[in-house]
């Protein structure tokens, strides 16, 4: 009986479907073995699931015409490229692309990471300047040891740091107006400021108001700091913490004849 036999290609079978397939040496070479299943689109590696022998038993033919025992063959199976769009993974295994993939999606995600951590810090950044400007004043009367840099800081944005101007915390502690014997139309006003913050504070303006026995006004004058502070007394400085200041004032009413007065203290 003679027999012959026809070389024949290899056989690989899916791992997912178990369907099985003919595959070349040049497909085997393409891509490092890695295909596409033709039935269930699962890709593997063809040489991993080689069934050679198998086949070939399978597909001897004789001349007695003895039925062939053929092993169910799929359409040629698909070769997929084995690049992405940003790394080129063609020449790894497919444990190698998974590592690969691992590890590029730590590095964006380190990245990522990386580039919160930045913004965050800018916003952080910004915050404590605005907060810094718009507290100043706050800041100088309660932190003075950081004067000096609060004072660099505003040269840069052309702004000062002024004396804080919390007239709730300054009193007029006690005030009285008194004739001048030596001269009938001349009145002294006599006062004393306090001032209850635990900083320094700016002078405020003085508003007296003359009045007669009906409580109506006859006259008004504003002094400013410049007015009532005595010889030695720095405006600049400012009225000092937990102290208080004595203040008199020598007026001339002419014919106003008051008998009595409103005093107040504002910042303008």
């Amino acid at each position: 009986m003679l027999i012959w036999s026809e070389a024949m290609n290899a056989v690989t079978q899916c791992p997912e479907c178990s369907t099985r397939f003919k595959v070349s040496q040049a497909q085997l070479d393409m891509h490092q073995g890695m295909v596409r299943c033709g039935r269930c689109q699962a890709i593997f590696n063809a040489i991993k699931q080689l069934h050679d022998n198998e086949l070939s038993s399978q597909l001897t033919l004789t001349l007695d015409l003895e039925e062939m025992q053929q092993v169910p063959v799929q359409s040629p199976v698909e070769h997929i490229p084995a690049t992405h769009d940003k790394y080129d993974f063609s020449h790894l295994t497919t444990d190698s692309k998974e590592e690969a993939l691992e590890i590029s999606a730590s590095v964006i995600k380190k990245n990522i990471h990386w580039s919160w951590v930045v913004v965050t810090l800018l916003l952080v950044i910004v915050l404590l300047a605005q907060t810094t400007y718009f507290f100043r004043v706050e800041l100088a009367a309660y932190l003075p040891g950081i004067k000096p840099v609060l004072t660099s800081y505003c040269k840069m944005l052309n702004c000062d740091i002024p004396l804080p101007k919390k007239i709730d915390l300054l009193s007029i502690e006690s005030s009285d107006l008194e004739s001048d014997p030596k001269q009938a139309s001349v009145i002294a006003l006599n006062a004393i400021l306090r001032n209850r913050a635990p900083y320094a504070q700016t002078y405020p303006n003085l508003e007296l108001t003359l009045t007669n026995s009906m409580d109506e006004a006859l006259a008004r004058r504003i002094f400013p700091p410049v007015e009532y502070l005595k010889s030695g007394e720095d405006e600049k400085q400012g009225l000092l913490p937990n102290h208080e200041i004595g203040i008199k004032l020598h007026l001339d009413t002419a014919d106003l004849k008051p008998t009595g007065y409103r005093l107040f203290l504002f910042y303008p």
